[in-house]
């Protein structure tokens, strides 16, 4: 399973699951700005950079159905 990494390698910028990403073949990861300035090349590997999927959720997020998710909807 590719491993969704929350921030960019050379700047630190957060990246969301849905946010535009780049990685390489090592699954390093650069946000679009660091991408262009390193010309689609990882300095880690020397290997192209190539956009990474999105995704809305991640799999290992369990929906909250319980008593206590019911209880924070219905209290303000």
């Amino acid at each position: 399973m590719l491993r969704m990494k929350s921030s960019c390698e050379r700047c630190g910028v957060r990246l969301g699951l849905a946010d535009r990403a780049y990685i390489c073949s090592y699954e390093c990861t650069f946000c679009p700005q660091c991408k262009e300035a390193l010309k689609h090349s990882c300095p880690n590997c020397q290997g192209q950079l190539a956009q990474r999927p999105t995704r809305t959720s991640s799999p290992t997020e369990v929906p909250d159905h319980g008593f206590k998710a019911k209880l924070q909807r219905l209290l303000p």
